[in-house]
């Protein structure tokens, strides 16, 4: 019998993960998403992992009470915190998280040094430490934290001087060490590609997961028995935790969604839908 897949939820702090929003809608365009900006609580990568893992629980009930089956945590300092609790928590939800690409820059290095740029909450779990024991053990990875740059995203600052200066500041010691490969480990660096190429030249291979996290979805629905192929025109929905009218104009601009964005709100705790954006 055919059927409709079920929505794919997808949420992050902010913008970032319309980086693997947009990977997924490419590889499976006939799939409904849900995607949550928590704009409210952004950024996550400084705040303390209990406070992330509450978010993270947060927002994957409100996007089962919107009909999500299957939940991708589209942000490393979410995965890294929560992404085995909510596995835990809700044993009969597909998750599916993001992790730094540490396995196939390893596999692929040339020069034998790795340069990883992520949020400090990213460095302090055990998934990065677990990923650098078990395929990089012979590989010097230089982890490098980037403050300032998920703010630069989601202001649309993508190569402004500040920010081109941010990212001297950050990727000038992992040249120097002589990486060959760099680690792209917050889903908002992707959209700053231009410019970390501008100072990092053509020698240097950027790792982005997104790809790989949406086949891995496509193989998840597959499994569950769920179509994932379909004629059907896909139906995305919006909301921000925050600003929809920012949200709204990022996703525009950022990866061409030109629907509109509804409002979420945290009360005691709870995500709740609330008024439509216009």
């Amino acid at each position: 019998m055919n059927q409709s897949p079920p929505p794919i939820g997808i949420f992050d702090s902010g913008v970032g993960g319309l980086s693997v929003w947009r990977e997924i809608v490419r590889l499976l365009p006939g799939v409904d998403t849900i995607y949550v900006a928590d704009q409210a609580h952004i950024p996550y990568g400084p705040r303390p992992l209990d406070e992330v893992r509450r978010y993270a629980d947060g927002i994957t009930r409100f996007l089962l009470r919107q009909g999500a089956r299957l939940i991708v945590l589209a942000c490393n300092t979410a995965s890294g915190a929560a992404l085995h609790k909510l596995r835990a928590t809700f044993p009969h939800v597909p998750f599916v998280g993001m992790e730094p690409a540490v396995k196939p820059a390893a596999e692929h290095t040339r020069s034998g040094v790795v340069g990883v740029i992520a949020t400090p909450a990213t460095f302090q779990g055990d998934l990065f430490r677990s990923l650098v024991a078990r395929f990089a053990a012979t590989v010097d990875v230089r982890p490098q934290t980037c403050p300032g740059l998920v703010t630069a995203v989601e202001a649309g600052a993508l190569d402004t001087p500040e920010t081109m200066a941010l990212l001297r500041r950050y990727l000038t010691p992992l040249l120097e060490a002589g990486i060959d490969h760099l680690v792209l480990g917050c889903t908002h660096y992707p959209f700053l590609t231009p410019a970390i190429r501008q100072i990092v030249g053509p020698q240097v291979t950027l790792v982005d997961p997104a790809p790989a996290v949406a086949r891995q979805v496509r193989r998840l629905l597959r499994r569950h028995g769920w179509p994932d192929e379909s004629r059907r025109r896909a139906d995305h929905r919006f909301y921000s935790t925050s600003d929809a009218a920012a949200l709204r104009q990022a996703a525009r601009t950022l990866v061409g969604y030109q629907g509109s964005v509804d409002a979420a709100r945290w009360e005691d705790g709870v995500l709740r839908e609330a008024q439509c954006s216009p």
